[in-house]
Parts: C-alpha cells; sequence; structure tokens
C-alpha cells in the first residue's frame, strides 16, 4: 500500500472549533433536503448519461442493459452536479463540463457495482434495487463495471475543451479513481482494515481516499472545463477534499442512524463487516461533531468567490446535513 498522508487527526477538544484547528465553526440549520435548483440540474445530467451511454438494443444488449440498469438506478447525481455548478462559477456555460460530469457518474456507478458483489461487500440491495449482480449475474456485473470505466474515459476524451485543459481533466479524474490516494487504494484500505483496530490516520486515509478522491475530481474537473485559474482550482481542490471527506462521515452515520428503506441499501452492513467508520472510532455524537466542522473547513474555501459560489455552498451543507 502507498504511504500514508501526513494524518491531520480530529482533535478531541471543544466541540465549537473546526476539525482541522479552525475557530468558531460555521452554525448550520437543521437536517436539509435538496435545494430547489438540484433536480433541473439532476434532469440535465439524466438527458446527458442517456447521450453517451449505448442504448440497450446496441451488441451485445445484455452488457449494455445492465450498465443502463445501474446507472439510471436512481442516484441522486451529486458528483456530477458539483461539477457543473463548480463550472457555473466561472462560466455562464456549463455544457462543455457535461463530459466530465457523466464521466465521473459512471465511473462512480462502476465502484457501485463492483462494491456490492459477493468479493466485496457482498449487498443484495442498492438504491431500493436489486444490485446488478443479482439481476444480471456475477460475470455481466463484473464486465458492466468494467465497461462503464473504459465509457468514462473515452467521455473524457470527447471534452469540448482545449487539448490541455482535457489532458488535465484526464489527470485528475484517473488519479482520483485510482491507487495512489484514490478510490481504489482506499477501498483495499477499507477491506483490509476489516475487524482490525483503527487508528484516526487510517480512518482519515481511507476517508479521503475512498470516497473524498472521485468528490475532489468532480469539483476540479468542472473549474478546469470552465477555464478556472491555477489557484482557484488549488483552492476548489482543497474544497472538494474537505468536503468529500465529510461526506463520507456523513456516510457512516447514515449507516448506523436509518433504515435499510431510508438508505435504499441495507443499513448496519459497517458494524456487521466490523469496518473502519467514525462512529466505531469516536462515537456518534463526536462524529456528527467532525462532519459539521469539516464542512465548516470546506466552506471557508468558498469565500474568495462570494455570491458565484453560492449554489456549491447549498450543496456543501446538504452532503452533511442531508438524511437518508
Amino acid at each position: 500500500m502507498a504511504s500514508l498522508p501526513q494524518s491531520r487527526s480530529i482533535p478531541s477538544g471543544s466541540p465549537n472549533r473546526d476539525a482541522l484547528g479552525l475557530p468558531a465553526a460555521r452554525q448550520f440549520p437543521p437536517a436539509m433536503k435538496l435545494p430547489p435548483f438540484f433536480e433541473e440540474n439532476r434532469v440535465t445530467v439524466d438527458a446527458a448519461l442517456e447521450r453517451l451511454i449505448p442504448a440497450a438494443v446496441a451488441q451485445p444488449t445484455s452488457i449494455h442493459t445492465a450498465m443502463r440498469y445501474s446507472v439510471f438506478a436512481g442516484g441522486k447525481r451529486i458528483r456530477p452536479i458539483l461539477c457543473l455548478e463548480t463550472a457555473r462559477i466561472f462560466s455562464s456555460d456549463i455544457k462543455p463540463a457535461l463530459h466530465p460530469a457523466c464521466a465521473i457518474e459512471f465511473i462512480h456507478t462502476y465502484s457501485l457495482i463492483h462494491d456490492d458483489l459477493p468479493a466485496l461487500d457482498n449487498d443484495d440491495i442498492r438504491r431500493g434495487k436489486p444490485t446488478c449482480h443479482k439481476k444480471f449475474g456475477e460475470a455481466i456485473a463484473i464486465l458492466a463495471g468494467d465497461a462503464l470505466l473504459t465509457l468514462a474515459f473515452e467521455t473524457v476524451g470527447a471534452t469540448p475543451a482545449a487539448a490541455e485543459r482535457r489532458a488535465a481533466i484526464l489527470s485528475e479524474v484517473a488519479a482520483a479513481a485510482g491507487t495512489i490516494n484514490g478510490m481504489v487504494g482506499g477501498q483495499v484500505a477499507d477491506i483490509e482494515a476489516e475487524g482490525k483496530p483503527v487508528d484516526p490516520q487510517m480512518l482519515e486515509y481511507i476517508h479521503r481516499s475512498k470516497t473524498a478522491a472521485l468528490i475532489r475530481a468532480s469539483i476540479t474537473a468542472g473549474a478546469l472545463c470552465a477555464g478556472a485559474a491555477s489557484e482557484d482550482v488549488n483552492r476548489l481542490r482543497r474544497f472538494g477534499e474537505t468536503i468529500g471527506w465529510a461526506f463520507q462521515v456523513t456516510d457512516d452515520i447514515l449507516d448506523v442512524e436509518e433504515s435499510s428503506a431510508a438508505l435504499g441499501k441495507t443499513a448496519g452492513k459497517d458494524m456487521a463487516q466490523q469496518k473502519a467508520t467514525y462512529p466505531a472510532v469516536y462515537g456518534l455524537e463526536r462524529s456528527h461533531q467532525i462532519a459539521k466542522d469539516l464542512a465548516t473547513k470546506a466552506i471557508a474555501e468558498l469565500a474568495p468567490f462570494s455570491d458565484r459560489a453560492a449554489r456549491l455552498r447549498e450543496i456543501a451543507e446538504f452532503l452533511v446535513l442531508r438524511r437518508a
């Protein structure tokens, strides 16, 4: 496994301090629902996904049917919408960002298909429906995931942006999906940590890699596609990394607090499989505070963008205060 990044462990001090040392945590409202603009974006993303994914009648029909089944199984489209709303900070034309946005959704869906397989999380339910391997068999599910990952890079390659920005997007997305502080590396560490004592450094590494990396890539891809300056891209990279971390802490919490019906997947599996989670290490009350403190840290990165980043702030708050 790659060496771990320098730990930024959550302090055990006052809950009024930010998880990474900032004073005066932002006061968040109670549990939120999706902001109204989210549905408009979701419809736009779904239409683009429909255009980019092969039709179910295209040969071989079995694999395309399985790919479409999982892509259109009812996801919120959080990652592609983060991409679009980041692009909106810098440009009124967000259409070019639809390509990396959809590519990241393809990668996210491939990861869910593979996560649900018997060799990994062994789950029968995803988004309230039978998982891909339960519906189509393990062989087709594996290949459907492979095909979506491949389609993702084909989609990034077709992004209507300058060649150097297209290459930068490709590098960001590939790194986020990979093994060095990326999604696959985090998944490996997550598997290897099952049933073992986990220190804060390893817990942070798992969450920042398996979840935060792809959320970070969604945001940086949107900024790059819209022509953001390197300083702004780096600031938004920090925002994405931190809000992605908070998002996974919240997922850990919801696995404990919500029902399977509410989650659309099997609740309580983290505890049953002795996964490395924030509630397991810190307890629920402290985990809630950690998630909010991380969101405060992330949202502070958006200050220079003022009102242009209002929608991104709303999404960031939702990611931490959502219910299933």
